[in-house]
C-alpha cells in the first residue's frame, strides 16, 4: 500500500469516526431536549438547567460541525480511491488492448470505466459509512435506554436488529432481479447508443435507423423498470424503519408509564424512553438505499473483476531486459500465431530478416494474416510458435513498452481524435513543440495541405478527423510515427479505401517519409518492386509448411 492510499484510508476512518460522532449527536440532542422540556415543567431553579441548556447547543452545533467533517473527508477520500480505480482500470485496458478486447463491445467497456467504477464511490459513501454510523449509534442507543428501563432497551434492540439485518434483507431480497439487471443493462444500453451515434451517417444513409433506434428504446425501457422495481423496494424498506422505530417508541410508552407509577422510573425519564427512539429514525434512513447500492455495487463490481481476471494477450518478463543500443535488427524465425489456445492458426512459419534500413513488402489477399503479422512484430500478440527477435535477443525478453519504442505501428484504422491536428500528431510525443508537429506533417507531405486551414494545425479535426479524407488521415497517421522517431515502421494496409494512382502516390510518400529507418510495407495492393528491397506474399496459414514465398 502506498503512503498517499496509506493517508486515504486514514482518511476514511476519520470520516467513519465523525459520522458515528455526529449520529449519536442527534440523538444525544433529542434525549437530552426530551429531559430538559419535562424537568422545565417542574419550575426548577434555572441554574438546575443550565447544563441541558448547554448540552443542547453543543450537540445541535455539534451535529452539523462533525457532519460536514464527515462528509468532507469521505468525499475527499472516496474520490481519490475512486481515481486510483479509474486509473487501474484504464491501465488495465491498455495491457488488454487490442488483442484482449475482442469480446466486449465499445460501449460497455466505456460503462465499466465509468458507472461501474462509479459503483466503488457507492460502496463508500452510501454503503459502508452509513451502516457504520447506523450501527454504533443504534448499539450506543439500545444500551442507553436498558439501562434506563430495559423494556425499552429490549425494544429498541429489536428495532435496531430489524433495521440493520431485517430491513436491508428484505429490500435486498425483493429488488435483487432488479439490481442483477441495473449494470449489465446500463452497460448494453451505453454500448447500443455509442454503436448508433458511430453509425449514424451509414443508417441514415440506408435509412436502417428504425430498427436500431427501436433496440435502443427497449433497452431504455428495460433499464427504467429495473430501477423503478429498486425504487419500490428502497420505499419499502423505508416504510419498515419507520414502523420498527414506531414500534420502538410505543413498547417504551407502554413500559414507561407502568414503571412510572410503580417508582421505578423518574417520571422526567419518561419523555426520553418515548422519545430517543425516534431520533433512530434519521440516523436508519440511509439504510434502504444502502441495501440497493451493495446490490447495485455487486454486479458492477464483479464486471470491473472479469475486466481485471481477462487473460493479457502479451505477457510481461518478470525481469525485462534493457534494450542494447541501436541500430536494432529485427529477426523473425518460424513465427506461428493463433488468437487463443483453441483458435486456429493465422498463419505459421513465417521467417523475415529486418537489418537496418532494409524495406520489405508482405502482401496477400484478405484473411491471410497480414495485419495479425503486424500486430506480432509491436508486440500485440503472443507468438504460439517460433520467435521475434531483437538484436539476437528474444523480444520476449523486454518490456513491451520498450519493444515499441523501437517498432511502431501506423494501423490502417488509426484513431483521429476529435481535438487539433497538432494534438493528434503529439499523441506520439507529448512534449514535442509546434515546430517538430510541423516537421512531421511536411515531412508526411500533409503541412502545405493543413497550413490553409482557418486555425493552421490548431484546427479541429472532428470526430474520427470526418473533416479529412481518407489519404490526409493516413498521412496524419504516418505524421505521428514520424515524430516517434522510432527506427523500425510497420505500416498496415496504408492505402486501404484509395484508388489505385493515389494509392501508388500514397505509397511513394510514405516509403519516402520514412528515411533510413527499417519498414515492413503490409499490404493487399501489388507493390513496385523499385520501391522496395523485397516482396514477399503471404497465404492462410497451412498445416505443415511455411507461408511466405519469396518473389
Amino acid at each position: 500500500m502506498t503512503r498517499t492510499t496509506g493517508r486515504t484510508w486514514v482518511r476514511l476512518l476519520l470520516a467513519a469516526a465523525a459520522g458515528d460522532a455526529a449520529a449519536a449527536s442527534g440523538v444525544a440532542l433529542l434525549a437530552t431536549s426530551a429531559w430538559l422540556i419535562s424537568r422545565a415543567a417542574q419550575h426548577p431553579p434555572v441554574l438546575v438547567l443550565m447544563v441541558a441548556i448547554v448540552a443542547v447547543r453543543a450537540f445541535g452545533l455539534g451535529r452539523g460541525v462533525l457532519r460536514y467533517v464527515e462528509r468532507l473527508l469521505a468525499h475527499d477520500s472516496a474520490y481519490r480511491l475512486l481515481g486510483d480505480v479509474r486509473a487501474d482500470a484504464y491501465r488495465r485496458l491498455e495491457r488488454l488492448a487490442p488483442g484482449g478486447l475482442a469480446a466486449f463491445r465499445s460501449g460497455d467497456l466505456l460503462a465499466r470505466l465509468v458507472a461501474d467504477v462509479d459503483a466503488v464511490l457507492d460502496v463508500i459513501l452510501r454503503v459502508a459509512l452509513p451502516a457504520t454510523a447506523a450501527g454504533v449509534t443504534g448499539a450506543a442507543t439500545a444500551v442507553f435506554l436498558g439501562l434506563v428501563l430495559p423494556a425499552a432497551g429490549v425494544a429498541t434492540a429489536v428495532a435496531v436488529g430489524l433495521a440493520l439485518v431485517g430491513v436491508p434483507w428484505l429490500v435486498a431480497r425483493s429488488g435483487r432481479a432488479a439490481e442483477r439487471a441495473v449494470a449489465p443493462e446500463r452497460g448494453r444500453l451505453a454500448a447500443a447508443t455509442s454503436e448508433l451515434l458511430d453509425g449514424a451517417p451509414d443508417l441514415l444513409a440506408y435509412g436502417a435507423t428504425g430498427q436500431v433506434l427501436d433496440d435502443v428504446r427497449a433497452s431504455s425501457d428495460r433499464l427504467r423498470r429495473a430501477e423503478r422495481r429498486s425504487a419500490w423496494s428502497a420505499g419499502f424498506g423505508s416504510a419498515g424503519l419507520v414502523l420498527a422505530v414506531g414500534a420502538a417508541c410505543w413498547v417504551g410508552l407502554a413500559a414507561g408509564v407502568p414503571a412510572m407509577a410503580g417508582g421505578r422510573l423518574d417520571p422526567v425519564l419518561l419523555a426520553v424512553v418515548a422519545l430517543v427512539p425516534l431520533a433512530l429514525a434519521d440516523v436508519f434512513a440511509p439504510i434502504p438505499a444502502a441495501a440497493l447500492g451493495a446490490a447495485r455495487a455487486r454486479p458492477a463490481l464483479a464486471r470491473l473483476t472479469q475486466l481485471r481476471s481477462a487473460p493479457e494477450p502479451v505477457a510481461e518478463p518478470d525481469r525485462p531486459l534493457p534494450l542494447p543500443p541501436g541500430p536494432h535488427h529485427l529477426r523473425v524465425n518460424g513465427l506461428a500465431v493463433r488468437w487463443s489456445p483453441d483458435a486456429p492458426w493465422v498463419f505459421t512459419g513465417v521467417n523475415l530478416d529486418l537489418p537496418p534500413g532494409r524495406r520489405i513488402a508482405v502482401v496477400g489477399p484478405s484473411g491471410c494474416g497480414k495485419s495479425t503479422l503486424a500486430q506480432a512484430l509491436v508486440r500485440f500478440v503472443e507468438p504460439g510458435g517460433g520467435e521475434i527477435r531483437l538484436d539476437g535477443v528474444d523480444v520476449r525478453r523486454f518490456a513491451t513498452d520498450d519493444v515499441r519504442t523501437v517498432v511502431s505501428l501506423c494501423a490502417q484504422d488509426a484513431h483521429i481524435f476529435d481535438t487539433t491536428l497538432a494534438e493528434n500528431v503529439r499523441l506520439a510525443r507529448p512534449g514535442a513543440d509546434d515546430t517538430d508537429v510541423r516537421d512531421a506533417l511536411r515531412r508526411a507531405r500533409l503541412l502545405d495541405r493543413l497550413e490553409s486551414f482557418p486555425a493552421g494545425i490548431h484546427t479541429r479535426v472532428g470526430e474520427h478527423g470526418e473533416r479529412l479524407s481518407g489519404g490526409e488521415r493516413q498521412r496524419l497517421a504516418l505524421a505521428r510515427c514520424l515524430l516517434a522517431g522510432t527506427p523500425v515502421v510497420v505500416f498496415d494496409e496504408p492505402t486501404e479505401h484509395l484508388a489505385e494512382p493515389d494509392a501508388t502516390a500514397l505509397t511513394r510518400d510514405l516509403l519516402a517519409a520514412a528515411g533510413e529507418r527499417t519498414v515492413v510495407l503490409v499490404t493487399h495492393r501489388a507493390v513496385p518492386f523499385d520501391l522496395v528491397d523485397e516482396v514477399l506474399e503471404l497465404a492462410p496459414a497451412l498445416d505443415p509448411g511455411p507461408v511466405l514465398s519469396v518473389r
